[in-house]
């Protein structure tokens, strides 16, 4: 059975998307721990990131990067953090969060944002990607 994250890919299932290649996909995370908080996936679906092939993993690594010099340049923060839980979806994500303190990294404490707040957002990342 398809993860959720598949059939966001497969656009059975609306997002609010950064960027895509043909082996990457990146979206807004709608329970944010900060505003532009992004989700960079592969879309080979495998659950653990250490399962992933090598080329794979660097490749989501480097998409990752990419998405993540986009939202620094265009959310106010400190810094991009960057982590890899996978208990929520089993399918590999790497989170990129905008970090002004300990607190944004905790999955304790959650931003509220409207639909346009998402788009704008989104459409500001997206315009950033070099």
């Amino acid at each position: 059975m398809p993860t959720l994250f598949t059939k966001i890919i497969q656009g059975e299932i609306p997002c609010f998307k950064i960027a895509e290649d043909d082996n990457y996909f990146a979206f807004l995370d709608i329970n944010p721990n900060a505003v532009g908080h992004t989700l960079c996936i592969p879309k080979k679906e495998v659950d653990k990131i250490m399962d992933l092939d090598e080329a794979t993993y660097l490749g989501l690594m480097a998409f990752s990067r990419k998405v993540g010099k986009a939202l620094e340049a265009t959310v106010p923060c400190q810094r991009v953090g960057i982590t890899v839980i996978g208990l929520e979806v089993p399918h590999v994500h790497v989170h990129l969060i905008p970090l002004n303190g300990m607190g944004d990294a905790t999955f304790q404490h959650k931003v509220s944002m409207s639909k346009e707040e998402f788009e704008t957002i989104a459409a500001k990342i997206r315009s950033a990607i070099e």
